[in-house]
């Protein structure tokens, strides 16, 4: 197998135009393809990044909780990188999104803050 790199991150919201709105007019990603999948009774909605297709959000009836803790299995948050954290972070302040402090990654120094999705997805921002 070779691997060329990650397609897509998929992603399950409890309120679809609460998530839209939030990776769409908050964060900035922009449409690519909006489906409502009517047997499913569900929406999938495909966002891009600087031109790039990164994540699929869809929206199914009564989806399960995620686990309270990012150290549970599975996923454990997605990062996305910043050229200026502090600039990220009044941006996202400026949307009603609240940021952990500050902090520095110890092993290679770079600095990094944790903010969560409309459904407590652990988010990252990581200056690069």
């Amino acid at each position: 197998m070779n691997v060329k790199g990650i397609h897509h991150i998929a992603i399950i919201c409890s309120d679809y135009e609460i998530s839209k709105d939030f990776y769409t007019k908050k964060l900035g990603f922009e449409i690519i393809r909006e489906v409502y999948r009517e047997e499913r009774g569900s929406y999938k909605l495909d966002l891009a990044l600087n031109g790039d297709y990164v994540i699929e959000l869809f929206s199914f009836p009564d989806p399960p909780k995620r686990p309270t803790r990012p150290e549970a299995q599975g996923l454990r948050h997605l990062a996305f990188a910043v050229d200026h954290i502090e600039d990220g972070v009044i941006e996202l302040a400026s949307h009603g999104i609240v940021c952990e402090v500050i902090r520095e990654d110890d092993i290679t120094g770079k600095k990094f803050t944790f903010f969560q999705d409309p459904d407590g997805l652990p988010l990252e921002l990581y200056e690069v």
